[in-house]
């Protein structure tokens, strides 16, 4: 079994901690709790007949109180910024912590609009909009209360992640 270190990370209250829930426990809670620091879980899967145990680790959100810590991300297989569709300062955030992220890995990255059930109410140009997907190696628009594309997600990051261990093994 293939095991490997996936962190979210984002601004606070945009989901992490519910798609999390959500991918491994199929669970979707009402009640918002403030992650302290980082929250380990696990859940396998079977992705071309491999299995890959995921450690996913859930961090705090970040905040003007609470900034980026980049040591959470030593080790990582995968990093998903988590962002809120009702929230544009979220994205703005979310892309700032990015861009502190790839200061200490080139690890893969992907970017969860989160929240699809609600109406999204920011407004950025299309071509904008594109150009901060282009940042990311995987793009998803989520929702970790119905959850529309959650184990897709995961299963697309487990997927490119063993696509990149077949090609160190053959480089």
């Amino acid at each position: 079994m293939i095991q490997k270190k996936i962190c979210l990370l984002g601004a606070s209250s945009v989901g992490k901690t519910s798609l999390v829930k959500q991918f491994v426990d199929g669970i979707f809670n009402e009640k918002y709790l403030t992650t302290i620091g980082v929250k380990v879980d696990r859940k396998t899967l079977s992705i071309a007949n491999t299995e890959l145990n995921f450690m996913l680790w859930d961090m705090e959100g970040n905040d003007s109180y609470n900034v980026f810590q980049e040591r959470y991300l030593r080790g990582a297989a995968g990093y998903i910024i988590v962002v809120d569709q009702t929230r544009a300062s979220s994205l703005h955030e979310g892309i700032d912590i990015h861009t502190l992220a790839r200061q200490v890995t080139t690890c893969p990255a992907i970017l969860a609009v989160n929240k699809n059930d609600l109406p999204a109410t920011w407004h950025f140009d299309d071509s904008e909009y594109e150009n901060y997907k282009r940042l990311f190696d995987l793009n998803f628009s989520t929702s970790a209360k119905t959850g529309s594309n959650v184990e897709e997600m995961f299963s697309a990051l487990a997927s490119l992640l063993l696509r990149l261990e077949k090609n160190d093994i053959t480089s």
